[in-house]
């Protein structure tokens, strides 16, 4: 897992860049609070539940909650390796509907780093069956862009 040390850069970092973040901010109470971790192969992981208030069809969590699920995840792992990067480019495969009134993992990790493009994987498992898959491409930003943030 992450040493002590580095998770507190992470939890800064997720402090600082994303203050209320609607995906990984504990403190939104209108968010979806994941708390990510490192993994041993080094991938941002996040579990969660799938509530109801999340859905798009009856008993489906919503597309566009998947998309930001798949995005935060990447976005975590970027922040776990140093990177403050935006998103550029992002695909996702829905493969089987994602069910609410249960428990799903996000799980994300860099395939390719060419600074100052990065490529991204992430997918959403439930009951031991990949659901989603998407593919990102982040830009690495300067300092400054984040700071102008409000």
């Amino acid at each position: 897992m992450i040493t002590e040390i580095a998770e507190n850069n992470l939890t800064e970092i997720r402090r600082q860049l994303h203050p209320n973040c609607v995906v990984c901010c504990l403190g939104n109470k209108r968010g979806l609070q994941l708390d990510f971790k490192r993994a041993d192969d080094g991938a941002m992981v996040g579990r969660f539940y799938c509530d109801k208030s999340f859905e798009g069809y009856p008993g489906l969590l919503h597309g566009g909650v998947i998309a930001a699920l798949l995005d935060g995840a990447m976005t975590n792992c970027l922040f776990a390796a140093g990177h403050r990067a935006v998103t550029a480019d992002f695909r996702v495969r829905f493969r089987h509907p994602v069910v609410t009134g249960q428990m799903a993992t996000v799980r994300a990790r860099i395939s390719q780093s060419r600074p100052p493009v990065y490529e991204l994987k992430a997918g959403i498992m439930q009951n031991g069956q990949l659901k989603t898959t998407g593919i990102g491409k982040f830009m690495e930003q300067s300092q400054s862009l984040y700071k102008s943030a409000p």
